[in-house]
């Protein structure tokens, strides 16, 4: 039965997930090496799975690993300039042959339907065309690059209507000109570029990496596109020739800028060797790769009636063992007009309260509680720093506490001990003896 339960306990936290997601528009990069990798069917269970979840997908598949072997078994070279590879006639050739055959490979596996397997009574229908329309890159620096393109326009609208008829779209890497030519282009671009055209909620780029690791080795769960921009720059900058092939990494980071840049909500970092890694970063709390997003989305801000169940459920267990004040739902509707939380993805992971007394222009800082999953992210001192912003703002002097267990915090952020009958007049008449709270104070200044 433990098994069971943690299933069930995974199922109920996910609904808010399925809900959200629900309708989303979702472009997925499948690179030509994730193609290849062992893990790449349990990929296609997990695509199916989000299909059936109400996702309307667009999949991008590229050539890159299967052109270079198809090269090689003919004994022709790979060549490349500017970092961008040169496709002349023989290499155009193995692209339209690669991109023919992984479509098929593709449209067969989301066409399974075997009792008792992942795909059994999924009932997929995919639908692919001429929807990228490319130019040449042309002449760069003198060179020729022959049939390597650009995107020049997606079909938004033929692609809308597709997604309309709950279609999975699959597009590949080779582009179509108005005078009938064929162009190989990148994979990293096609996928940007329809996930901006669509105004997708979320671009998924799969790769051999987990996301952005920092300097310890763990992944970092969130990056806003400015500081993916410096990353990105201190990548380019270890390369020792402009020449030279930037990391798959790298190349990850730069698209996922210029989709969140193009109006792209979400960019996801992702591995397409980690089973699961696109299920448990859409439907789970803390995701497992890299996003990369505009703004933050743990945001601080004033709390509201929708929150209350939120803020229950974060406080209870501190209330039951004894480090809050026990406080009923009607309280916790009449109160919280006083109230800040952090949200993270549709939930209240932290939260606190400010109770003024006007008179003597003093403010309490009360119920003051962090998700046990997230306290070693300074959430605390975000919290009070918005306290104390709240508190200026209402033309407050100090700030008081009243605590049993969090002491050495409070004096860690600059408040100072003070005794009972230094506490606002009202406050005297409530104080609880039996609790035998200690009361610490702290000076507000507007620097």
């Amino acid at each position: 039965m433990p098994d069971v339960n943690q299933y069930v306990n995974w199922f109920r936290q996910s609904s808010p997930y399925i809900n959200a997601l629900r309708d989303n528009t979702v472009v997925v990069m499948l690179s030509g090496d994730t193609i290849k990798d062992p893990n790449f069917d349990n990929v296609i269970h997990d695509i199916a799975l989000l299909n059936s979840l109400g996702m309307r997908l667009v999949l991008v598949y590229g050539v890159r690993a299967q052109i270079d072997e198809c090269l090689n078994a003919q004994g022709i070279a790979c060549s490349f300039h500017h970092r961008r590879r040169i496709t002349d006639a023989a290499t155009l050739s193995c692209a339209v042959t690669a991109s023919g055959a992984i479509r098929t490979s593709i449209e067969a596996k989301l066409s399974m339907g075997l009792i008792n397997t992942p795909m059994h009574g999924a009932r997929i229908r995919l639908l692919s065309g001429n929807f990228v329309t490319a130019r040449p890159v042309g002449v760069f620096d003198g060179v020729d690059l022959c049939h390597t393109g650009e995107v020049r326009r997606i079909d938004q609208r033929a692609i809308k209507q597709a997604l309309d008829l709950d279609s999975i779209v699959l597009l590949s890497t080779i582009g179509y000109s108005p005078t009938g030519e064929l162009f190989n282009l990148p994979v990293e671009e096609v996928a940007a570029q329809a996930a901006i055209s669509l105004r997708a909620d979320k671009l998924i780029l799969l790769g051999a990496e987990q996301g952005i690791t920092d300097s310890n080795g763990d992944t970092r769960s969130e990056l806003l596109s400015g500081t993916a921009q410096r990353l990105l720059n201190q990548y380019r900058n270890q390369l020792s020739d402009p020449n030279q092939t930037p990391s798959e990494v790298s190349q990850l980071l730069a698209t996922a800028i210029t989709a969140v840049d193009g109006g792209v909500s979400r960019c996801h970092l992702l591995s397409y060797k980690v089973d699961g890694a696109m299920l448990a970063e859409l439907y789970t709390r803390d995701g497992s790769g890299t996003m990369v997003t505009e703004e933050s989305y743990e945001q601080v801000r004033d709390a509201s009636v929708e929150d209350i169940g939120g803020i229950i459920e974060l406080i209870n267990p501190l209330e039951e063992s004894g480090i809050l004040v026990r406080r009923s739902r009607e309280r916790l509707e009449a109160e919280i007009e006083q109230f800040i939380v952090i949200e993270r993805d549709n939930a209240i992971i932290a939260c606190a309260a400010l109770y003024c007394f006007s008179e003597e222009k003093i403010g309490e800082l009360a119920c003051i509680a962090v998700d046990q999953d997230y306290l070693g992210g300074n959430r605390g001192d975000i919290l009070l720093k918005a306290i104390e912003q709240r508190a200026l703002a209402r033309g407050l002097n100090s700030l008081f506490v009243l605590t049993t267990r969090t002491a050495h915090w409070f004096l860690e952020q600059g408040f100072a001990a003070i005794t009972v009958e230094q506490l606002p007049r009202q406050k005297q008449r409530i104080y609880n003896l039996q609790r035998n709270s200690k009361v610490f104070s702290k000076q507000l200044t507007s620097s």
